[in-house]
């Protein structure tokens, strides 16, 4: 096939490589080393001060991403498919136009063949420079998959836009640290954010409008990061309806309601994190026969949209704005465009979530949430880091493992890991599932001691004595 790929941004990467995943990680083990070496004298070690230089954090998280973004823009230009650097939308269900700066056009092309572009491509690409002084090109082809991702969503206030606030991208790249901030959502971005930030010395303020934060997991995962926050002197408001935003002088004002009253609060900046939405208002997909909701393209198991040439991947789709979800759902759209005879369907009986606050908080499969809410029936055990041998040996003793199974034949339906490494723990359980395996054979199963992992066998071998043994 001749694949051709268009990226309009910025910059070359995706949002997890230049705004996302390995930014925000970068960071937050930096803020990670910096707790526990104040926390030195915990296990008998003496180190006089733990401070920092924030211009260093962010130089070195600069120059991981700069790496990062460059073996990917390598990959791209490798010539191994057409890649051209403009803004499309469609025209007709077969036909896009780009939109792209004359001189970068030709830099590109000039770049990646040597000299001129190929005939073929000519004969498929007219251009035309319009009065912006821009390149409007034309691109026709016979299929389609559409990833564009996605973008900050639109403030639930008008006044937010007046007052002014920060988004998640401006949080990755700040100068200079505010003293105070107030974090609007308990979203995976919003903690992880908040305690980075709480955790290099400025004053959080956070406001959720549900009733617990992380309100996608259950809610005794929850809990345990609300207390870690409390613990850390992270300001926590639940259950609030927002109301206003405004100035004070220097400071920034949010009005909210909460526990039937209202309360302002007031700091320096405003973190918005309230997520995202799917990158696709400027497609013109109605002109493809594409079809949406609230933005979000609506796509079948086999990643294929309402019109039948034209498939979509990643957070421009959903439903889970996760990579490695991407990942699957791109392969899963490839696959099935070029052998539509051999359809491939999109599993997510595997999904794993992880949100990289301090404890960690991991799943895989069902929750319990999730299991009650699809009728699904389930048992399940869990067991606490505090009573575990080699969590204990860390004083990472906030959090649980927890399992969930098949009542009648053990299987394991689903894995919640709150605590230290819980992004890397959680993939023993994933493994488990991708093989079926029972409560059973995951008690049998030998582990190391003194390990993290091992803690996973305590609740299996309580499930294992509730649940009859069928292999």
């Amino acid at each position: 096939m001749k694949p051709v790929l268009i990226e309009g941004g910025e910059e070359v990467g995706g949002l997890c490589i230049l705004r996302g995943c390995m930014p925000s990680k970068a960071l937050l083990y930096a803020a990670e080393v910096l707790h526990l070496a104040r926390k030195a004298e915990t296990w008998g070690l003496k180190i006089k001060s733990a401070g920092f230089d924030f211009a260093g954090v962010m130089e070195r998280k600069a120059k991981l991403i700069a790496g990062f973004a460059d073996y990917r823009r390598e990959q791209l230009e490798r010539g191994r498919f057409k890649f051209i650097r403009a803004h499309a939308k469609f025209l007709d269900a077969h036909t896009l136009e780009l939109r792209s700066h004359p001189l970068s056009v030709a830099a590109d092309v000039r770049r990646r063949n040597g000299s001129q572009e190929s005939a073929s491509l000519r004969r498929r690409l007219r251009s035309s420079a319009d009065t912006a002084g821009e390149c409007t090109q034309r691109l026709t082809a016979g299929q389609f998959i559409i990833a564009t991702g996605s973008v900050i969503a639109p403030p639930p206030l008008p006044s937010l836009a007046e007052v002014g606030y920060l988004t998640s991208d401006h949080a990755l790249s700040l100068k200079k640290l505010p003293k105070s901030l107030i974090v609007l959502g308990g979203g995976a971005i919003a903690c992880e954010l908040a305690q980075f930030l709480a955790r290099f010395d400025v004053r959080v303020t956070m406001i959720q409008r549900s009733p617990h934060i992380l309100k996608e997991f259950d809610e005794d995962a929850a809990k345990v990061i609300e207390t870690v926050f409390r613990r850390e002197g992270i300001r926590l408001f639940t259950g609030t309806r927002l109301l206003d935003a405004r100035r004070a002088g220097k400071q920034k004002v949010v009005s909210f309601e909460h526990a039937g009253r209202n309360v302002r609060v007031q700091a320096d900046e405003i973190l918005f994190a309230l997520g995202r939405a799917p990158n696709t208002a400027s497609l013109a997909l109605d002109r493809a026969g594409v079809q949406t909701e609230q933005g979000r393209i609506v796509t079948n198991a086999r990643m294929q949209t309402s019109a039948r040439h034209i498939f979509a991947a990643g957070d421009c789709t959903g439903p889970h704005e996760i990579v490695h979800i991407a990942i699957q759902q791109a392969e899963v759209a490839a696959h099935n465009l070029a052998n539509p005879r051999r359809p491939r369907a999109v599993d997510y009986r595997l999904l794993a979530n992880v949100v990289f606050t301090d404890p960690q908080v991991a799943t895989v499969g069902l929750t319990e949430k999730a299991a009650l809410a699809q009728n699904i029936p389930f048992v399940a055990a869990s067991y606490p880091f505090n009573d575990h041998g080699k969590s204990l040996i860390m004083e990472a003793l906030d959090g649980f493992v927890k399992l969930l199974a098949d009542p009648r034949s053990g299987e394991i339906l689903g894995g919640v890991c709150v605590g230290p490494m819980g992004g890397e723990l959680i993939h023993e359980i994933n493994t488990a599932m991708a093989k079926r395996m029972t409560v059973q054979e995951l008690a049998a199963t030998p582990h190391y001691h003194p390990t993290l992992a091992e803690i996973w066998t305590y609740p299996a071998e309580e499930l294992a004595e509730q649940v009859p043994s069928v292999k």
